[in-house]
């Protein structure tokens, strides 16, 4: 009977022994290959910049690469349509701005996608504000200068943007409305081109972020005139807002976050959000971005997912005002 009893149960240890093993989780084992960030902008703008200090330093808190992948067109919705019918495993995520994410779909009739049903949200990176920056050979030295100036010249003087939608585009929009002016609008596929326009002087004006064109400024190279944020920025604490002179409630800030497609298992989105907070809190990120006019968030995936929704009403309006469309 022992001798019997025994044969079961070695022959019960070798059939455990040989099953598979079950499944590990996915957190467990994510990522164990590069990770591919899509920007839906140029190289050379402000999120790319974004992108690459973020994702240097994330390479190495996930222990895998991550590939920043550029897609710019349609005021970013060709990047985020990569994104949006990605494979939700984590390995494809997506750099989202307030174009995408908040004034495209208003300034769109028809979307690839649907901004907030298409994407787990993950973190808000960072909100940047926009210098409003002139040729140094534009007679103008101030805000009401260069109102007068444009509307001396109506249809004459002419805005760069880094693309139709972006928040560049419709900073110049609601400077046009709130200041009666005519300007021309011409659209660029990124910020780095639309900047190199305007310090070779082929454009008259030009809203960009602090990140984007501090270094011109400084150099003397571009005129910055105002800041589109409520208040003043630290690093240019002598630059006026644009609301303080003579454009009361005008206000305009870009900002960046990090997006994977919606269905992606919440512990790789809780992963991707705790390791991007670690960067985020580097000390020689937050001096290499607040030094530039951007200011770490690092949210929660809950209210980064409300900031979206509240950004979409807040842009909806804007483009009312404005009366911008781009279809």
């Amino acid at each position: 009977m022992i001798a019997h009893r025994m044969k079961l149960l070695i022959g019960f240890l070798a059939i455990a022994a040989a099953a598979p093993a079950a499944p590990p989780d996915a957190a467990e084992v994510y990522p164990n290959k590069p990770v591919r960030l899509v920007v839906p902008f140029g190289a050379g703008g402000t999120g790319d910049i974004l992108a690459r200090v973020i994702g240097q330093h994330l390479s190495t808190g996930l222990g895998q690469q991550v590939v920043i992948d550029n897609r710019p067109g349609a005021g970013g919705n060709i990047g985020a349509d990569v994104v949006a019918k990605a494979a939700p495993d984590g390995y494809t995520l997506l750099l989202a701005a307030n174009s995408t994410h908040g004034a495209n779909v208003s300034l769109y009739k028809k979307m690839p996608f649907d901004p907030v049903k298409d994407f787990a949200p993950v973190t808000l990176l960072a909100s940047v504000s926009n210098l409003l920056l002139v040729h140094p050979s534009v007679p103008a030295n101030s805000i009401k200068e260069l109102i007068a100036l444009a509307k001396s010249k109506p249809g004459q003087l002419n805005f760069a943007s880094s693309g139709n939608g972006t928040s560049t585009h419709l900073a110049g929009e609601l400077f046009k409305s709130m200041a009666g002016v005519d300007i021309v609008h011409i659209p660029y596929k990124s910020g780095a081109p639309a900047v190199t326009d305007l310090l070779s002087g082929h454009v008259t004006m030009l809203f960009n972020s602090t990140l984007a064109v501090l270094p011109h400024v400084k150099a003397g190279k571009l005129k910055a005139l105002g800041i589109s944020s409520v208040h003043r920025s630290p690093v240019l604490p002598e630059m006026p807002t644009i609301a303080e002179s003579g454009l009361p409630g005008f206000e305009v800030t870009a900002w960046f976050g990090i997006l994977a497609p919606a269905g992606t298992p919440k512990e790789i989105i809780h992963r991707l959000h705790a390791e991007i907070v670690k960067v985020l809190r580097l000390p020689e990120v937050k001096a290499r971005l607040s030094d530039q006019g951007a200011e770490p968030v690092g949210n929660t995936p809950e209210r980064f997912a409300a900031y979206i929704q509240a950004e979409i009403a807040k842009w909806a309006e804007v483009v009312k005002v404005s009366g911008a469309r781009l279809d």
